[in-house]
């Protein structure tokens, strides 16, 4: 059953691959925050929702961004409700495992975030990235407006067009539903962790890349 789940310290000399976002050695129980689409941004701001595989690539990616003031890992796309990450790991609650950016379309737009977004993960494989594998670890964009799904979808045409990844992009972008932040113990996992092994070799070589590739909108001083 916990081959299901994410067990993710790896022990030393152990640490090459080891069914990457899915596991962690203590999995909890505690059901994830209560849903906050109703919550309010702070005025001039908005907010972004995408999937990229395992959240902690994806909000360590974009915490790295000028004019990003907040990311979150949470699940959406779901038909359980207050799903636990025990649950969304099995497949089976519909949820993909998300990171939700508060951003300021003045310093950084959509079409931006959505440049990143294509560029440091690959797009193009259904259901997975890397060693993750399930529904839950799907690309997807899920847009809060219908302008956001506008400059999605000229996005993603865009990205397709211009050849990013040799194969075609399967990117969902759908409306966003319920979102629910994901555990404490979720957030803030890539700073928190820099040693871990999943830390290491999947997200370090990701925040390389976007280091080389978008070093322009990169906050001062970033690591």
């Amino acid at each position: 059953m916990y081959k299901l789940f994410k067990m993710k310290v790896i022990l030393a000399g152990l640490m090459f691959f080891a069914i990457a976002c899915n596991s962690q050695n203590k999995v909890s129980n505690k059901t994830s925050m209560t849903q906050t689409n109703n919550q309010t941004t702070p005025e001039g701001l908005e907010k972004a929702t995408f999937g990229a595989g395992c959240f902690w690539c994806v909000e360590a990616v974009f915490q790295r961004l000028k004019g990003v003031s907040k990311v979150e890992s949470g699940y959406t796309g779901g038909h359980v409700k207050n799903p636990t990450y025990r649950a969304v790991c099995t497949g089976t609650t519909g949820h993909a495992e998300v990171a939700q950016i508060t951003f300021d379309p003045k310093v950084i737009s959509y079409a931006e975030l959505l440049d990143v977004f294509w560029r440091t993960h690959d797009p193009t494989t259904l259901n997975r990235q890397g060693n993750d594998v399930g529904t839950q670890y799907r690309s997807a964009i899920f847009y809060h407006s219908d302008e956001q799904r506008k400059v999605a979808e000229k996005s993603k045409k865009a990205a397709d067009e211009a050849k990013i990844w040799p194969n075609k992009i399967v990117t969902e972008i759908t409306e966003l539903g319920v979102y629910y932040p994901a555990e404490d113990y979720h957030q803030n996992y890539y700073n928190n962790n820099r040693k871990q092994g999943y830390c290491v070799y999947v997200i370090d070589p990701k925040v390389e890349k976007l280091k080389k590739g978008f070093s322009d909108k990169l906050k001062e001083g970033v690591k």
